[in-house]
């Protein structure tokens, strides 16, 4: 089901190192890790570690999900090269181990 509503400027932080990645969907709800109030509305941050931040862990959201009205769709990346700095939270140690198709990069390049 479609929600209308105000239209809002949006502004995200690319923490993608390459265009390269695979996704698969998955449903995100209220419940889900990493879901914040933000105008009233129950937002799930692109960024996230989904579906929890530790040994659980799936991947990485690739889009905002507004969850205050139930379960809605969300990309889910679960191969790609990524920046943590960029994250909405920083990874755990579980989540990075559990996370084996992501190559975490540091943001700046490292001189030989």
């Amino acid at each position: 089901m479609v929600y209308v509503d105000k239209t809002q400027n949006v502004s995200q932080i690319n923490f993608l190192v390459s265009g390269r990645y695979q996704s698969f969907t998955e449903y995100a709800d209220a419940n889900s890790n990493g879901v914040v109030e933000e105008g009233g509305r129950k937002i799930l941050p692109i960024g996230s570690i989904f579906p929890s931040n530790d040994a659980k862990a799936k991947g990485i959201t690739l889009s905002t999900a507004d969850v205050t009205n139930g379960a809605v769709p969300v990309a889910v990346m679960v191969e790609g090269y990524v920046l943590p700095q960029r994250l909405a939270a920083a990874p755990t140690a579980e989540a990075k181990t559990a996370l084996a198709g992501i190559k975490w990069r540091d943001e700046a390049p490292t001189e030989a």
